[in-house]
């Protein structure tokens, strides 16, 4: 939803050094580790039952007003370029369904980086052994957005039903690799923005202004043309990390190359956020010390 979600911001999401596992192969490690901030999550959301509730219902509201927006416009319009009304609503989605993941895994934490550069937090997560980017990354889980992004499968399933269209195991398979792959773009792209914290403090409005735009992946590319359309295709890949799961699920995708371009962006993209956070982190230790 539009505007900036507040959090409760308790301490019960810091996990201490005495419960963070240690084992000798790091993938165990940090399986366990996040296994502890997942059990740490979750009492926090049962600390605060009215603010979980709410923003289920918040966010499950302003879904359902998008959905009856499209439903009003197909009243006076059979299709959008060539993309029908059932094929939109998978479509939005689709899109609900990777931003509420994305909700759910990862904007808590990377719109908290500039707090704790600010009031040094970050300093004790550097002294920890893990590593800093994974705790500033998964430190909390919104369990929220897991609820939502079940409601978003429903209405893509319903959407199929009403297209008369079972899509294959293949198809099925595929789609829920692209839609790792869009999150991973936005996670990406939300840490490079974060990361500018490291040089403005605070950047709070630059990450939300950014989370602003999920809205223009509920639309169908071909409802965008010129410098627009390029912008959001190859510098913020929005239109592609929803269209193409889409088109992948019901059969609309018009070339491989589509996959191709939205798996080769997220490939640079994820590279580009590894090197600001190297260069961010680096010029804060060198400042600190």
């Amino acid at each position: 939803m539009n505007g900036e979600r507040q959090i409760p911001n308790g301490e019960s999401s810091a996990v201490p050094r005495s419960e963070i596992p240690h084992s000798p192969f790091p993938i165990r490690h940090y399986l366990a580790l996040y296994a502890a901030l997942w059990r740490n999550s979750i009492i926090r959301e049962l600390g605060f039952k009215v603010n979980f509730l709410m923003w289920i219902v918040v966010e499950a509201l302003w879904f359902a007003l998008q959905l009856t927006f499209i439903g009003v416009l197909y009243l006076h319009t059979d299709h959008i370029g060539t993309w029908t009304k059932w094929q939109v609503v998978a479509l939005m989605g689709t899109s609900h369904l990777i931003q509420q993941l994305f909700t759910a895994l990862f904007l808590t934490n990377l719109t908290a980086l500039s707090e704790h550069i600010r009031t040094g937090k970050l300093d004790f997560m550097l002294l920890l052994p893990v590593n800093t980017r994974f705790l500033i990354s998964f430190r909390q889980v919104d369990l929220g957005g897991f609820v939502n992004a079940a409601s978003a499968l429903c209405v893509i399933g319903y959407a199929l039903h009403r297209l008369g269209h079972t899509p294959g195991l293949a198809q099925c398979a595929g789609f829920a690799v692209l839609v790792v792959v869009g999150i991973l773009i936005h996670y990406s792209l939300m840490l490079m923005l974060s990361a500018t914290s490291f040089w403005t403090v605070r950047a709070q409005g630059i990450v939300w202004g950014y989370y602003n735009l999920f809205n223009i992946a509920r639309l169908p590319d071909e409802a965008f043309r010129g410098p627009f359309k390029a912008v959001f295709t190859f510098v913020l890949p929005m239109l592609l990390v929803s269209n193409v799961p889409v088109k992948l699920l019901v059969d609309k995708l018009g070339s491989p190359l589509e996959i191709l371009l939205l798996v080769t962006l997220a490939a640079l993209i994820c590279v580009a956020s590894e090197l600001v956070w190297r260069t961010a982190l680096k010029r804060y230790t060198s400042a600190s010390s």
